[in-house]
């Protein structure tokens, strides 16, 4: 007998398709019958050993987290209810450029500061592990959910090339095209850039279109943070979209939203780019959380020049008078290219997080100026993390329908007043946009979150509620699910999701997370397409 049947659920499927009511069956983690309008039928109902009244519940697909900070998160919280709890069931790591793996000593120290914003100093952690594959291995001892991984190309540049603003030489360069062409190998499902964070945007065009040569030859996809979202933010995806046609890659552009004040209400012609591009044969998908502010930390606003060399030369050069005036001058009246451009406007600029517990008071307020952004940087050397409230409504909400949009959190777990969006993203497309607003219709916002991110990631058994894929499941109230997550109160955990699977097996139940870990690495296929050693 089989283990489990969730009964009288009305599915929504994943496909976008309308929904319909069945008994969904699962063992040995496969869904393993769909018996459509069952108590209808006067068929014979399926049975299980147990069986789950879901009546008034949507049953979809685990939700697919396409922009996740987790890289350490997974490894020090087993219970990891801030994604587990909002039903995604795989999320996928090694964003912006910066990671852990591959990496040396020197490397992974220098990493560890650079995001210490992010992820934390990782003093809790036991880096056991240099290459993708011992990463991907850690993860598989068990997680709380499912994950994924991008090969960051700024930690690939900074072990080959250093922290330095040069041209790789064509040494360097067959250097990091092998060890990305290894990352693939063991694993990973595409490669990812940060174009605004040091070292990474040392990298010219010609740079990146070689590396993403190989991430193509193994079927991946690129994952940039591209160089721009304020000034020049239109020309910014303009430049991904050409360098990977140039290089035969995939392409998912990362957060693709259209912020600060230059950008107020430009979304359709950000859509209007993409439809030109995939009209003419460019295979690219995005993602974007349903928030107005973006979150990141306050050193990557810093101009390029002054974050060259690595974490201690900023620090050293933040201690000097007159260098630290001339960074002032970049951000206040030039528009420094770590703020996207745009002169930084201080009020918009909140302190989401600290690492020296003796700063925790700044945690919640804007920033007066320049003379308390510098102070917390060298008092925290570099840590602090911070909201950025630039964003606008009406972009989020057209370009959330766009046909290729993904959703992802772009979530920070760090600091005492994270962004919200860490704990509340999937249950706010649901609650907000598509009970409250009807800016998406159900089946299509499932669609958005769990089929479309599974195709762009190239699982064959995952993203859709059929027989034979994989029982990773969410059941929800579509009357009651909403997000707990103010920016108030970001931490607490949302509502109407009382039931989420993975493997078949419940990590949350009964609204209550269970003591399962059933997460893996999730590896791209061994297939290779026209693969071929460096």
């Amino acid at each position: 007998m089989e283990e489990l049947v969730i009964r009288d659920v009305d599915v929504v499927d994943g496909s976008g398709d309308p929904s319909y009511r069945a008994d969904v069956v699962v063992d040995r983690g496969r869904i393993v019958s769909i018996v459509k309008e069952a108590a209808d039928a006067g068929c014979q109902r399926p049975k299980a050993r147990r069986e789950l009244d879901a009546e008034g519940l949507v049953l979809s697909p685990g939700f697919i987290d396409m922009h996740a900070h987790s890289d350490l998160a997974l490894l020090r919280d087993p219970d990891h209810s801030a994604k587990a709890a909002q039903g995604v069931t795989l999320e996928v790591l090694g964003q912006d450029g910066l990671s852990y793996a591959p990496v040396d000593d020197r490397t992974l120290k220098e990493v560890r500061r650079a995001i210490a914003g992010w992820n934390g100093h990782g003093d809790d952690i036991d880096f056991d592990w240099r290459t993708v594959g011992e990463y991907l291995d850690r993860l598989d001892r068990g997680i709380a959910v499912n994950a994924a991984y991008l090969i960051p190309q700024g930690t690939v540049r900074a072990l080959v090339v250093g922290w330095e603003d040069r041209e790789a030489t064509p040494e360097e360069l067959d250097r990091m095209r092998r060890l990305v062409a290894e990352g693939m190998e063991q694993g990973a499902v595409g490669m990812s850039s940060g174009l605004t964070y040091t070292p990474g945007m040392y990298a010219e065009d010609a740079e990146l279109t070689e590396l993403c040569r190989v991430v193509a030859r193994y079927g991946g996809y690129y994952c940039p943070h591209h160089r721009s979202y304020g000034a020049g933010a239109l020309e910014a995806y303009a430049e991904m979209v050409a360098l990977t046609r140039e290089a035969g890659c995939s392409l998912h552009l990362a957060h693709a939203t259209m912020n600060f004040g230059v950008n107020k209400g430009r979304a359709p012609e950000l859509l209007a780019l993409l439809d030109e591009a995939l009209a003419s044969g460019a295979d690219l998908t995005l993602d974007t959380y349903p928030y107005t502010p973006g979150s990141t930390t306050l050193a990557a606003l810093l101009p390029s020049w002054a974050s060259e060399g690595g974490p201690e030369e900023v620090l050293k050069r933040l201690a000097d008078d007159d260098t630290a005036e001339r960074i002032r001058h970049d951000l206040e009246v030039v528009g420094a290219d770590g703020c996207h451009g745009v002169p930084v406007d201080w009020d918009t600029i909140e302190i989401s997080g600290v690492t020296d517990p003796a700063l925790a008071e700044y945690v919640g307020r804007r920033l007066d100026g320049w003379t308390t952004a510098r102070r917390l940087l060298l008092a925290d050397r570099l840590a602090p993390s911070i909201l950025q409230h630039v964003g606008h409504e009406e972009n989020v909400r057209q370009i959330m329908r766009h046909p290729v949009h993904t959703g992802g959190s772009d979530g920070i777990l760090q600091g005492a007043k994270p962004h919200p969006r860490a704990y509340g993203t999937f249950p706010r497309y649901l609650g907000t946009y598509v009970r409250e607003l009807g800016v998406l219709s159900l089946e299509e916002c499932v669609a958005h979150l769990t089929s479309r991110p599974a195709s762009r990631l190239r699982l064959p058994d995952r993203g859709l509620v059929k027989e034979g894929y994989r029982a990773d499941l969410v059941l929800f109230d579509p009357e009651t699910v909403a997000p707990g997550s103010t920016f108030e109160n970001p931490r607490r955990l949302p509502t109407g999701i009382p039931h989420v699977l993975i493997d078949g097996e419940f990590v949350i139940e009964e609204g209550e997370r269970t003591e399962v870990l059933a997460g893996r690495a999730v590896r791209r296929s061994p297939m290779q397409r026209n693969a071929r050693r460096f």
